[in-house]
């Protein structure tokens, strides 16, 4: 016999359903087979169809500085004022030489970082790969690339030699260069240890690896600080800088073109002018990616006027044709009139930060909490709550939200 329910659990119950559904979070009957209802499906910012997330986690790191640490754009005295219309979710301008960071929005936002992790496998990779080496590519060799990855054309039992390699990486994002490159450095595990081993000692407290091309797998964030560290550090490099200013090359050929080079475009459409982008003055490189959950993500250097700066940009929300370019330029023309004339609102050098201190730049949220983790609550994309009222009682059920197919970078 089902008991009664008394008039105060019934209030509670319909209370308890109206905040999760306030709160966005799927609520449903009790079910006998111990299954909860589904929650219904979202968007991950930047993904087609559905509401993006817009809210960053409450306890950003404050690595590099406590502002960075605070939502909204960070931007110090006597600065101009910001370009109109920036709908990134986060980005952040920076000092190379120096490591000031001019400007921020969310610096430590965790966020999918699709292709632009990249850099980081450059930055591991790179010294521990003898330039000089080839290898005969085998099915193994590949084995494990995500469904629809970008790839620059690798036919298993060809040899390549490590510097063409290099070049299907930052030119074409290609994640069968990648795959290949670390199973020279030991295989993927190995990489993707590496790889977060490197991140960590570079102050990039915000990224967690678990794929070394930036094939979507949930839980894998990194931030627009932690992009910044990554490609700073890789300017550092002569191979890294020559491969991500690269525009074009040639790439070797196979069965398809009867053994002949191919001509491959840099996918960073700043650099290589293709596609309608115009390329930018003193630009020296970075790099590009795309995927559904990441939405476009953005990195570059530019040189003007003996000033170096770092730029990057994750996910603009406006769906227009070539948004994170509109906004990573506009950020870089910020950026050389901004510099050597504000004062910096943190440090790329955390161990050494700038005065960061004071009140926030056109945001005025609350400060964020001292975790240097960076992960906050909410911080990962693709996890979510669902709420169950169960048995005439409520119960709270963290549940992981079924993940979205990926798509694989694409040119953007």
């Amino acid at each position: 016999m089902r008991l009664p329910i008394s008039p105060q659990v019934r209030r509670a119950l319909v209370a308890l359903t109206a905040t999760a559904v306030t709160a966005g979070t799927a609520v449903g009957p009790a079910v006998a087979s111990g299954h909860p209802a589904k929650p219904p499906k979202s968007a991950t910012p930047g993904a087609p169809g559905g509401e993006a997330k817009k809210e960053p986690p409450a306890g950003m790191s404050q690595a590099g500085g406590a502002r960075l640490g605070q939502p909204g754009d960070q931007v110090g005295a006597g600065a101009p004022a910001l370009p109109p219309g920036l709908s990134a979710l986060s980005w952040v301008v920076a000092d190379a030489d120096t490591g000031q960071v001019l400007a921020a929005r969310n610096a430590h936002w965790p966020l999918p970082p699709a292709s632009t992790l990249k850099m980081l496998f450059a930055d591991t990779v790179l010294p521990g790969v003898p330039h000089d080496a080839s290898r005969k590519v085998s099915d193994e060799d590949l084995k494990g690339m995500g469904d629809g990855s970008s790839a620059v054309g690798i036919v298993p039992g060809q040899t390549y030699k490590v510097p063409d390699l290099w070049r299907g990486v930052f030119l074409r994002s290609g994640n069968d260069a990648v795959h290949v490159l670390a199973a020279m450095n030991g295989g993927v595990d190995k990489t993707v240890a590496d790889m977060q081993k490197k991140a960590e000692g570079l102050g990039a407290k915000d990224t967690h690896v678990l794929s070394p091309d930036g094939y979507d797998a949930p839980g894998q964030v990194s931030s627009a600080y932690d992009l910044a560290l990554f490609l700073r550090s890789g300017l550092k490099n002569k191979d890294f800088k020559e491969y991500c200013g690269t525009a074009s090359a040639d790439f070797p050929g196979g069965p398809n073109t009867k053994g002949k080079p191919f001509g491959i475009s840099n996918t960073n459409r700043m650099l290589s002018g293709i596609e309608g982008v115009a390329k930018y003055p003193g630009l020296i490189g970075g790099k590009n990616g795309y995927t559904s959950h990441a939405g476009n993500t953005l990195a570059e250097a530019a040189q003007r006027d003996g000033h170096t700066l770092v730029v990057t940009v994750m996910n603009p929300q406006e769906n227009k044709h070539d948004k994170v370019y509109t906004e990573m330029r506009q950020l870089l023309d910020w950026g050389f009139t901004a510099v050597g004339k504000t004062t910096p609102v943190g440090t790329l050098d955390a161990a050494a930060p700038a005065n960061g201190g004071g009140k926030s730049g056109s945001a005025t949220g609350a400060a964020a909490g001292s975790s240097d983790s960076g992960l906050g609550a909410l911080g990962w994309t693709g996890i979510g709550a669902a709420v169950v009222v169960a048995g005439g009682a409520g119960a709270l059920v963290l549940t992981r939200r079924k993940k979205a197919k990926p798509r694989g970078d694409a040119v953007v």
